[in-house]
């Protein structure tokens, strides 16, 4: 008999929720984590006194998500703070031209207009695409129809390139044509003032985790499979992996017997992209009080594209802005004061001396980190949407796969590794698993204990 009956490989989002469910199902359930803290892509820092969210931010869309009613059942407070798919209007957002100077309101409207009519050509383009096709040429075939003047379509063009960077990591000439067919947002954008990672503590809480348990190998075997994490074996009657598809990718945990290709085929064809947040505080504001979003177009936005304002979050003056994509690889192997610098200088190009000395800065290095290798997946050119799903497994009926690579609908979501976290506890059971009920047995719990 094994000594356990699920191991669960990852302490983020989705391992915790599957753990959760099993755990609650009566089940023997270890979670092993090789970092020494529990999350994973959910980071928050609270070393300056108030929540710094260095991982995922935004619930992008909350009517009808099943994380929301999960994170409202839980009373966690949360902003709305909508930017819906980069959207290029719809809120406050003070636009700059290729110069650095403000655009007016006819020529917003204008800015505005210019790009909802390419990305309907764009639409058209992707459903005329071919197989092979990347989301650069679709792009660019819209462009060739939108009869604009070649300043006014390197605007767009660089509006596309940053979108695909912010939306995926990658470059837009590496993203399959449909790369961006699930990114819809449905009802508010929210973020959390205490922290995001407030919600996998509350999911992983009485949890038996392991952590600095870092996995290298999994062996399946006629009984179940066997983990080896050091020197340490643990054994199971089945495992749930959920290690970011930057660790599959990279071989860091060597499977016995090797990965059938429906598996391994998806691990090799889907792309990890990279994005870096760098957070900047300023002594004082020197945009608009009601500014959702500073954002810079042609070529005084070709690195520093759009800055986010995320002063309601700690009260102080602070700007967000991100490196993505390959400029976020070359970024993340900067000193941190050279990226700030950097992005400080660019903010200046725009405002002038009103552009104070930063107060306090954090940089992200996904790309770099070792327990992620990026910050979450996209559609690579020759993959397809099934291939996220495909992902999933199971293997042999005791090898399954969970995270945010591997739900479809909506990867590189927080939303996609809960619901992957759900899907995998579910198959495992044989039956559904409540999401209402979930949630109210983590409340019933914390009340226990509360006594």
């Amino acid at each position: 008999m094994s000594a356990f009956d699920t191991i669960v490989i990852g302490a983020g989002m989705s391992g915790l929720t599957s753990a959760r469910m099993l755990a609650d199902a009566g089940q023997r359930v270890v979670v092993l984590e090789g970092r020494d803290r529990i999350g994973g892509r959910m980071h928050t820092d609270r070393s300056a006194g108030f929540p710094v969210d260095l991982g995922a931010s935004w619930i992008h869309g909350i009517e009808g998500s099943p994380l929301w009613d999960l994170v409202h059942a839980l009373g966690i407070p949360a902003i709305e703070y909508t930017v819906g798919s980069f959207q290029v209007g719809g809120r406050p957002i003070e636009n700059f031209d290729g110069d650095g100077r403000a655009l007016d309101e006819a020529a917003t409207a204008q800015w505005i207009a210019d790009v909802d009519a390419a990305d309907r050509l764009v639409e058209e383009e992707i459903a005329a695409s071919n197989p092979g096709d990347t989301y650069l040429d679709v792009t660019e075939r819209a462009l060739d129809r939108s009869g604009l003047s070649p300043e006014r379509i390197d605007d767009i063009r660089e509006f596309f390139r940053h979108r695909v960077e912010e939306q995926c990591g990658a470059w837009i000439g590496d993203l399959d044509a449909h790369g961006l067919d699930e990114d819809a947002i449905v009802g508010d954008e929210v973020i959390f003032p205490r922290g995001y990672d407030e919600l996998p503590r509350r999911v992983g809480a009485g949890l038996d985790i392991r952590r600095e348990t870092t996995v290298s190998r999994v062996t399946r075997t006629q009984g179940g499979v066997v983990v080896h994490a050091g020197g340490s074996e643990f054994a199971a009657d089945r495992v749930i992996v959920t290690v970011p598809l930057g660790i599959l990718k990279a071989g860091a945990i060597t499977f016995e017997p090797a990965l059938p290709d429906a598996v391994a085929g998806p691990v090799s064809r889907l792309g990890m992209g990279v994005f870096n947040k760098i957070f900047v505080q300023f002594p004082e504001r020197f945009w608009n009080e009601d500014t959702y979003v500073i954002r810079a177009l042609g070529e005084a936005g070709e690195h520093w594209h759009s800055w986010y304002d995320v002063s309601a979050v700690s009260g102080i003056p602070t700007l967000l802005t991100f490196a993505a994509g390959p400029f976020g690889r070359r970024m993340q192997e900067l000193p941190d004061e050279d990226v700030v610098a950097d992005a400080v200088s660019a903010l200046r190009l725009l405002y002038g001396d009103a552009v104070g000395e930063p107060l306090a800065h954090w940089v992200t290095r996904w790309g770099e980190d070792a327990f992620s290798n990026g910050s979450y997946s996209h559609l690579a050119v020759g993959s397809s949407h099934h291939d996220h799903d495909a992902l999933a497994g199971p293997v042999d009926g005791v090898l399954h796969f969970a995270g945010e690579a591997t739900w479809g609908d909506e990867p590189a979501t927080v939303g996609a590794a809960f619901y992957s976290g759900h899907r995998a506890a579910e198959r495992i059971l044989g039956r559904s698993v409540d999401l209402g009920e979930f949630a109210a047995g983590i409340i019933a719990r914390e009340r226990t204990e509360a006594r």
